[in-house]
This record gives structure tokens, C-alpha cells and sequence, in this order.
């Protein structure tokens, strides 16, 4: 029995391969690989340049490609003529090939990576040699990671051969893994062309969650091969359970949210929606005023921070029932606050990195993907049109906070905010008047003042009902992106009351 041995990555190669000479297996290898199992392991192994009796070439580039290697991989066992062309060439096949590729994905993450050292790192021998050995799985085991070596070790001292049960699993994942690791390729070499003609995704468990949006829901998750920022990239857990689906949905919401700001920022999330945001001068500040938001929405919240936790603040946030904390870092002594709450997640976010710029936004629908541009440019005060009225600094303050939270609230979605805090939110709803209304009724629920408040809409009044109640109920002004057929008779609504409007030109629709 043979076994042909290429790894990158030596991590359980003594084990596997000490396990596969005892059992009197023939070790065949290339490169460092040989060099590893006979200078570091003390193993007898023979080299690939003397099966092929050609030396390797092109600095390493060439050492696999060849018949004697591949003829000995996919030759099949009942087939009389693959077996006399081996007999005639006098090449022995192989019954396992264990492969795993240089690490392309590593090298393209690294920041300021150069394309000569990404080039570099494209292995062709490795994934030609493990698709070989899959096609082939039934009668060689492709083994392309030392996760699977102990399964195969285990098949071969019980039954002295790799189960055809276990073969066929272990082509699945060489498939796979090399299908991912190809699309990480075509991803790198597409970067910055946008939408391509050919989408190649490839993603990675990360690890297997309790249960999906509902209990019945089976539910993992998956990080995208090559992804520069995933999103618990440099996150550490410090307390609780593991995060569930919700969480981390929620999670990513309220995080996208956030770096809207870089003054102390608070957001408080519910079902992937805001339901309290704040900006203040302090972290403590910004928590107090974006959990009064809305502090019945909050109950089991998903509460992300931009500034370090002390252990005063954490004791008043634990005050709450929270699902998940997160935030810069925290203060020597700000866990003690949860140590009576098992079943809070609280996340520290070690090393703050923006979010890819050219990130792809995906859609699942039956049979396909819709595709987009991540929304993530947000308009500015000097593109914006004032319409109606005219606009005090103070307004324009709240205006664009309010804009810059609504871009991240379901359509259709309505922002009330004053004072650089958020005090009614409608999300999600069927037509805009509704938003607006439960918007104002929210405000008025937990007593906030609409007075001198701010209102905006994520796309554009198709009537003048919307800002009409929302001036009746005390708004001063509204931001809104324009374009709709009766934009005439909105401005002239907002101007009859006294108020302001601005249209930025560009709407945020989230669906």
C-alpha cells in the first residue's frame, strides 16, 4: 500500500504518517514534505524526483506534473487496460493522497500583501493531484486536511482499508476545499472590477450554530474564503453562551450601524432593526440616551458600543436584560457585572478594522443570488438641496444623524430624532404614513418631546400625509431623498407649516 504525502501545513503529519509507516505503508513525497518526514520524523521515504527520475524544476514549480504521479492516482483497479498501461510504464498506483494547498488566502489578507508573493502562493500540483485522487475515490482516499487523518488512520488499523463510505466523504471535501480555493483566486484577481460576469463564492464553516431563525431550523456560520473582514474577525468572547443565528444577524446590523459615527456612539438593535440610537459625549451618555429611546424594544437586546467599557457602565447595562455586549474593551473589573448572568454574550472587539469598501451585498432566492453593491456611502451636507424653509445648525445636526441611522432601518423606515438621539423609530412597514405614525406614537409611548425634533424617511414621500402629521405632532424639519411626482405638493405642505426640508437626492431603501 502506497501513500503519496504534499502538505503546506505539517500540523498532525508526525501522527498520520508514523501511523501509516507501522501499518507498512510505502511513504512517497516532494519537496519539504520528504525533507520533514525523513530529517524531522527519522521516516524512510521515497522522493518524487526519484519515482519520476526527473529532478524538480523551476523552483518547485514543477515536481507532481508528471505521468508516473498521476498515472498512479487515477488508474482504476477494475479496468485490465489501466492496469497493463501501468504494468507497460511500470508505475505503482496509490491507495491514499494526502494534500493540502500553500495558503493563498492567508497571504491575500495580510495588509500592504504584494502580487508577486500572492502569485506565488496559487498551488497548481496540490489541487491537481487531490482532484485526481477524488475522481478516483473509489479506490484512493483523498485526505486533504489533518482534521480527517485520525478517521482514516482508525479505518485502516480496523479493517486494513480506507472505508468506500469514508472515500467518497473525503472527495466531497476535496472538491470543496478546492473549489474554494480557486473561487479565493478568482475573487483576488477580480477585485475592483465590480459586478463580474462570473460569480465564484467559496465559504468555510466557522462553526455550527445552535439553531436558525427558529428552533426547527438547522443553522451554521460560514465565513467567505478570502474576506478581508468577517465579521468576528479579532472579536473575542469574554462571557456567555455561544451566539446563535439571531445574534449574529442583529449583531452585524447594529455593527454596520456604528460606523456611521466616530463620536462616543451607542446602538441598541432588536430583530435587525434599531430600536435606539445616540451620540454624546461620553460612551455612559450615549448608552443612557439610546437605551430611553426605547427601553420596551430593548428588553434582550443587542447593545454595540465605540468606546471602552468601565466598570460603572457595565454595571448600569447589566442592569438590563442583554443578548449581546459589544465593544472596544472593557475595564478590569467590568465583567464582575455579569458574573451573575450567564447567559449574556459580551464580545470585545481587539482589533477595529473598517469594512471592505468593494464588499458584495448577497440575496438568497430560489436557484440564485441577487447581487449589489454594499450600501455604504452616505450623502453629505454639501450635495444635499434645502426645499423648504430654512435650516438652523442645530437642525442640520439632527438631520443628518437621523439620515445616517435611517439608511439602516427596514423599508420602508421612518427617524425621529432631537438632540442627537433617536426618539421614535417605524421599520419595516407596508406603506410610509404607517411608519411615520407609529413612529410619533413610539416618541410619545415612552414621553419624549417631538418638538423642535428631526424626521427622516429613507425614500420619498409619494404624498404630503406623511409630513403632514408629522409637523402636526411638533417636527420642525425632515430629510428625505426627493423624486417623487407630487414633490411639489410635500414642499408646499412643509412650507405652509413653517417647517424645513432637505432632499439628499438618493434614497437607502433596506430590504
Amino acid at each position: 500500500m502506497r501513500a503519496l504525502i504534499s502538505t503546506f501545513d505539517k500540523t498532525g503529519l508526525d501522527v498520520f504518517a508514523r501511523g501509516l509507516a507501522d501499518l507498512g505503508w510505502q511513504l512517497v513525497a516532494s519537496g519539504g514534505t520528504a525533507a520533514y518526514l525523513e530529517d524531522e520524523l527519522g521516516l524512510e521515504v521515497e522522493r518524487v524526483e526519484t519515482l519520476t527520475d526527473f529532478p524538480e524544476m523551476l523552483g518547485g514549480r514543477v515536481k507532481t506534473l508528471h505521468p508516473r504521479i498521476h498515472g498512479g492516482i487515477l488508474a482504476r483497479r477494475d479496468s485490465s487496460d489501466d492496469l497493463a498501461a501501468l504494468d507497460e510504464q511500470e508505475i505503482q498506483p496509490f491507495d491514499v493522497v494526502c494534500v493540502n494547498f500553500y495558503p493563498f488566502s492567508s497571504i491575500t489578507a495580510r495588509r500592504g500583501a504584494r502580487m508577486a508573493d500572492a502569485v506565488e502562493m496559487i498551488d497548481i500540483g496540490g489541487p491537481s493531484m487531490l482532484r485526481a485522487a477524488a475522481k478516483n475515490f473509489a479506490y484512493v482516499a483523498p485526505v486533504s486536511g489533518p482534521e480527517q487523518y485520525a478517521r482514516v488512520l482508525a479505518d485502516l488499523r480496523d479493517t486494513g482499508a480506507v472505508s468506500q463510505a469514508t472515500r467518497r466523504e473525503l472527495a466531497a471535501v476535496a472538491f470543496a476545499k478546492s473549489a474554494a480555493y480557486e473561487a479565493a483566486i478568482a475573487r483576488w484577481f477580480a477585485e475592483g472590477e465590480g459586478l463580474p460576469d462570473t460569480l465564484s463564492l467559496a465559504f468555510e464553516k466557522v462553526q455550527d450554530l445552535a439553531y436558525g431563525e427558529n428552533p426547527h431550523q438547522r443553522a451554521a456560520y460560514y465565513r467567505e474564503v478570502g474576506a478581508r473582514r468577517p465579521l468576528l474577525s479579532y472579536v473575542e468572547q469574554l462571557h456567555g453562551r455561544e451566539l446563535s443565528f439571531n445574534n449574529l444577524h442583529d449583531l452585524s446590523g447594529a455593527l454596520m450601524l456604528l460606523r456611521e459615527f466616530t463620536l462616543p456612539a451607542c446602538v441598541i438593535v432588536k430583530h435587525a432593526n434599531a430600536c435606539g440610537v445616540a451620540v454624546a459625549a461620553t460612551i455612559e451618555e450615549a448608552y443612557e440616551r439610546a437605551l430611553a429611546s426605547d427601553p420596551l424594544s430593548a428588553f434582550g437586546m443587542v447593545c454595540v458600543l465605540n468606546r471602552p467599557v468601565t466598570p460603572a457602565l457595565a454595571a448600569t447595562i447589566a442592569q438590563q436584560f442583554v443578548d449581546v455586549l459589544f465593544a472596544p474593551e472593557y475595564e478590569a473589573g467590568a465583567l464582575d457585572a455579569w458574573s451573575a448572568k450567564p447567559q449574556a454574550r459580551i464580545l470585545a472587539d481587539r482589533e477595529r478594522r473598517a469594512f471592505p469598501p468593494d464588499e458584495l451585498d448577497y440575496k438568497r432566492i430560489p436557484g440564485g443570488l441577487l447581487v449589489q453593491d454594499r450600501d455604504w456611502d452616505i450623502e453629505t451636507r454639501e450635495t444635499m438641496t434645502v426645499v423648504a424653509g430654512s435650516v438652523t445648525e442645530e437642525q442640520w445636526g439632527n438631520l443628518l444623524f437621523a439620515w445616517r441611522v435611517c439608511k439602516h432601518v427596514a423599508s420602508n423606515a421612518i427617524v425621529i430624532a432631537k438632540d442627537l438621539q433617536t426618539i421614535g423609530i417605524g421599520a419595516g412597514q407596508q406603506s410610509r404614513v404607517d411608519a411615520v405614525r407609529i413612529a410619533l406614537d413610539k416618541a410619545q409611548k415612552f414621553d419624549h418631546s417631538v418638538g423642535g425634533s428631526v424626521l427622516a424617511s429613507d425614500a420619498f414621500f409619494p404624498f404630503a400625509d406623511g409630513p403632514e402629521q408629522a409637523l402636526a405632532r411638533g417636527v420642525t424639519a425632515l430629510i428625505q431623498p426627493g423624486g417623487s411626482k407630487r414633490d411639489a405638493e410635500v414642499v408646499e405642505a412643509v412650507t405652509r407649516s413653517g417647517g424645513a426640508m432637505v432632499f439628499t437626492g438618493r434614497r437607502h431603501f433596506r430590504h
